[in-house]
């Protein structure tokens, strides 16, 4: 069985050359306080990923679990064809919507999509459930208001990272919790974290070039859940590898090759298949962990084919 096409493969010699240009998440004393070290993350971070704001961005509010929880919004030209929850990553410690205003940007232009994204609370300050409540949160509230603010009312949820993770438990909640799964159109699951217990890539991807490592991402776990057991963190809601996912919306689930995350993929996959499930995996070879923000032909080839899955998707929908 192969994991790509012949395009891809022509790729890989290009994606190989620039992993030596990725910036790696920066590394701190094993001891030091969490708050503190998340903190310095997000300094850190906010250095090497510096994205200019889009000036098509709203900035608004709705009521949250917590208070006003702050969201940007993205509208279309003309009448919204669908909607779209946005959850940005960042290993639920660091991270903000402003990251993905491009490519939020090109779905309320391109597809007609009105978009939210929202800038959920972070741990180690708010851990779990505080993340996955402001998400369900935005969630129902844009299924609510989607009629009337927007002129739709069926919503695709797509997420990168912990926004992944994120994408996959809000949906869940949808379904179980609202019960308004036939409202949703699709999930789009960039590199996405599904068992925070760690599969094998977690452990080890092979020894390449990534801008996560496992320390890192053993701490943004214990940030998120902090004291639980391994058998606690097994619970559906904090992996949801461990779900049943049937009833879900058609899913597309697309990972590098070398990213420490892809065996969360590679499970997540047939999982879904299994539970009959409209999904498709994109594995892209030789490339790290947000390879998409790279200028590869690679990442150009990932965001047609996410356009092309959108399109299919939205067409089946009828919309």
């Amino acid at each position: 069985m192969r994991l790509w096409d012949e395009e891809l493969e022509g790729y890989r010699e290009e994606a190989r050359a620039l992993l030596q240009h990725i910036p790696a998440l920066a590394q701190f004393a094993a001891d030091m306080d969490p708050v503190e070290r998340a903190q310095a993350a997000r300094k850190s971070f906010g250095e090497t990923m510096q994205v200019e704001p889009s000036e098509a961005a709203e900035l608004s509010t709705i009521p949250g679990p917590a208070g006003d929880l702050p969201v940007r919004i993205f509208r279309p030209k003309g009448e919204a064809r669908g909607l779209f929850l946005h959850l940005h990553g960042g290993g639920w410690i660091l991270g903000h919507p402003e990251m993905s205003d491009p490519s939020n940007q090109h779905l309320a232009d391109d597809f007609d999509l009105a978009v939210v994204s929202v800038d959920y609370r972070l741990a180690p300050e708010y851990p779990y459930p505080a993340g996955p409540d402001d998400c369900e949160t935005a969630a129902k509230w844009l299924l609510e208001k989607g009629p009337t603010e927007f002129g739709a009312d069926r919503m695709f949820i797509g997420g990168e990272s912990a926004g992944g993770h994120l994408t996959l438990v809000t949906a869940l909640r949808i379904r179980d919790r609202l019960q308004a799964a036939d409202r949703l159109l699709g999930l789009n699951l960039v590199f996405g974290w599904y068992d925070v217990n760690g599969t094998p890539s977690q452990r080890d991807n092979g020894g390449h070039k990534d801008v996560l490592d496992p320390d890192n991402l053993r701490f943004m776990v214990d940030c998120f859940t902090p004291g639980l057991s391994e058998e606690e963190r097994r619970a559906p809601d904090i992996s949801p590898l461990f779900a049943n996912l049937e009833g879900l919306p058609p899913s597309l689930i697309s990972v590098g090759g070398y990213d420490h995350l892809r065996d969360d993929s590679l499970f997540l996959a047939p999982l879904l298949a299994a539970a009959n499930v409209d999904v498709e995996l994109q594995v892209y070879p030789d490339s790290p962990h947000g390879f998409q923000g790279l200028p590869t032909q690679m990442a150009a080839a990932s965001a047609v084919r996410t356009d092309i899955w959108l399109e299919r998707v939205m067409k089946q929908a009828g919309i």
